[in-house]
């Protein structure tokens, strides 16, 4: 199976320009690598080469912000297979869309998310971890893959 998965927020917390803090995505996606799957990265990330936007939010620096995003999955030991597009689409398609069978995606109606709170006060706090945003629960993540059948035997 071809599988699109996110980086911000789904392979790390939300810390853009830099790259998050983990949270456990590492041994799962080596779990679908290791069953036969392919991982394409599907990340609004590119790599900035002058600053077009004066907006802070956007980007406050010319920087190689996809880049490093593919570096951590080299650093991971986890095999891209693709970076933004399945390399076979182009044969059959001219849509910019990555296509997979499955997005694993942290703004994906349905995907398990995470909270963490500071101080363990339950209610929802902006500065309660980077960002105050939510990210994937990989442990919910592989449940729901293994439920699927996709850590059978290729």
């Amino acid at each position: 199976m071809e599988i699109c998965i996110d980086f911000d927020g789904t392979c790390v917390t939300h810390e853009f320009p830099k790259v998050g803090k983990d949270i456990g995505a590492v041994p799962v996606l080596k779990r679908l690598i290791e069953h036969g799957h392919k991982l394409i990265l599907f990340t609004m990330r590119s790599d900035i080469k002058e600053v077009f936007s004066e907006d802070y939010n956007i980007h406050k620096t010319a920087g190689n912000y996809l880049t490093e995003a593919v570096n951590w999955f080299k650093e991971n030991g986890i095999e891209l297979y693709g970076i933004n597009k399945n390399p076979t689409q182009q044969g059959w398609t001219l849509s910019p869309k990555a296509y997979g069978q499955l997005y694993i995606d942290d703004a994906a109606l349905g995907c398990p998310l995470r909270q963490d709170y500071k101080d363990d006060i339950v209610p929802y706090f902006e500065d309660s971890i980077p960002d105050g945003r939510p990210y994937v629960d990989w442990a919910l993540v592989e449940y729901h893959l293994t439920v699927m059948g996709l850590f059978s035997e290729p």
